[in-house]
């Protein structure tokens, strides 16, 4: 860099009083050069200029640390926009419902004002609906802010970009140890409050959105949600017993569109349908027995197997539609987790979460659900959820919440398009449940509703 300045200098001493011209070089590494020179009408020399492009300062150590930081800044930039679609789409359903209970309120104070010349019945029972949702006022008002936090964020990465770009072309005007101290805590801030707004209580389940036709009337299929961006394959298992062959398709518009893909043989075939890929590897139940193996996909080799002690298998504690679903694998924002029934539990279910790497076992939970009354289940945000059935009129309607202890009833009807749902698995990467229905491959949006805390970022 020193050297370039030195050679402008001189330049501009000795062409001075003449008019310049400057263009880029056709090698970006060039460095400064005369291309050429002539008079004008007046008689001045006028010089044309090679010029060498910013890159030429490329080797200079902190022009190479600005690019990593507009390298993040552009990342987060990115996240944003993302963080930022959730929340406007989140926070319009909220408006409206705020508007239906500010509403309900103004009604309820009339009905109050007015409550001698109403009928006591109808008083008690508005009085009691008020003060059921009285409490999620304040809960709106927070999340509002929310909307605000994010936008916060977005004006903080611009000013950043903006800096960072100013200093690209004015190296030195800024103090590079200041902006990179910015970055750093934007992007810890940026990283927690994706993390509270990715997980949060399930409120609602969309319509199906029939993807494809094919297969058996039992079977699974699943994306990798810890796949490096821009890898969008498809992993896709029919049947639910007796068969070792994956399909994998090399992104969702070829699974929807063609029959094209590759074919991974397992060395052992598996059981049931709660297969789940995760971080490049398939994690599955191997047939007859309680063995959970670990297939890497890159190496065609089982890098790790371990016993699920305790677990029934062999259609013992299955799910309600049978197909030796006695074991369910998924995944979710925390991780990876085992979903099963013992004898030691009376066939109720039992949550583990399970090590990726070893297998074992890092914690468990007991429930007094019974495993064979469930028709499929799914995890969110360390929350399982468990339907009423596989067929007919289903809805999500028993959750047990691990990072309390403790379980709820609720009503979240999904649609069960096609009458029998042997899958269904909640990726936490596209915010969706994959569903194999009767030969249909189904995916569902979900509704999280959850509030970040300013104060607590």
């Amino acid at each position: 860099m020193q050297r370039v300045n030195k050679l402008l200098s001189l330049i501009v001493l000795v062409l001075m009083g003449t008019e310049l011209t400057q263009v880029l070089p056709a090698n970006p590494e060039e460095s400064w050069q005369v291309y050429s020179s002539a008079q004008d009408s007046e008689g001045r020399c006028v010089c044309t200029v090679v010029a060498p492009q910013q890159t030429m300062c490329s080797r200079d150590a902190r022009t190479k640390q600005l690019r990593q930081l507009l390298e993040k800044v552009q990342n987060m930039t990115q996240s944003i926009q993302v963080l930022d679609q959730r929340t406007q789409r989140d926070l319009q359903y909220v408006v409206k419902m705020e508007d239906q209970l500010r509403g309900l309120e103004t009604k309820f104070r009339q009905v109050e004002e007015n409550h001698k010349q109403n009928i006591a019945k109808q008083y008690k029972a508005i009085k009691a609906k008020m003060a059921e949702l009285r409490p999620l006022i304040p809960v709106l008002e927070e999340y509002k802010a929310d909307a605000r936090l994010v936008q916060q964020f977005k004006e903080e990465v611009q000013n950043l970009t903006a800096s960072l770009g100013l200093l690209q072309q004015e190296m030195g005007a800024y103090d590079y140890d200041d902006l990179h101290s910015r970055v750093v805590s934007l992007e810890e801030r940026l990283r927690a409050c994706m993390q509270k707004l990715a997980c949060g209580k399930l409120t609602g389940i969309s319509d199906a959105n029939t993807i494809k036709v094919s297969g058996s009337r039992f079977g699974s299929w699943m994306t990798d949600p810890l796949a490096p961006e821009g890898d969008t394959r498809v992993w896709y298992m029919d049947g639910y017993h007796n068969n070792r062959f994956v399909r994998e398709y090399k992104s969702m518009v070829d699974f929807m569109t063609s029959d094209n893909f590759t074919s991974h043989r397992l060395p052992h075939p598996w059981s049931g349908t709660g297969q789940v890929v995760y971080n490049g590897s398939i994690y599955f139940n191997k047939f007859q027995s309680n063995m959970i193996i670990k297939f890497d996909f890159k190496t065609s080799t089982i890098s790790r197997s371990q016993r699920l002690d305790n677990a029934g298998y062999s259609n013992t504690y299955h799910y309600a539609w049978g197909g030796h679903s006695d074991i369910d694998l998924m995944v979710d924002e925390g991780g990876l987790w085992a979903v099963y029934a013992t004898n030691q539990n009376a066939g109720n279910i039992v949550i583990s979460k399970l090590h990726p790497l070893t297998l074992h076992i890092i914690q468990s939970w007991t429930t007094n659900h019974p495993r064979r009354s469930a028709g499929e289940s799914f995890m969110i945000c360390g929350t399982l959820y468990v339907t009423n059935g596989y067929s007919g009129g289903t809805k999500v309607y028993y959750a047990y919440h691990t990072n309390s202890s403790t379980y709820e009833y609720i009503d979240i009807v999904l649609q069960n398009k096609y009458s029998h749902i042997s899958m269904l698995d909640y990726n936490p990467r596209d915010r969706a449940l994959y569903a194999w229905n009767n030969g249909h491959q189904v995916l569902y949006n979900v509704t999280l509703f959850h509030v970040i805390r300013s104060e607590q970022l």
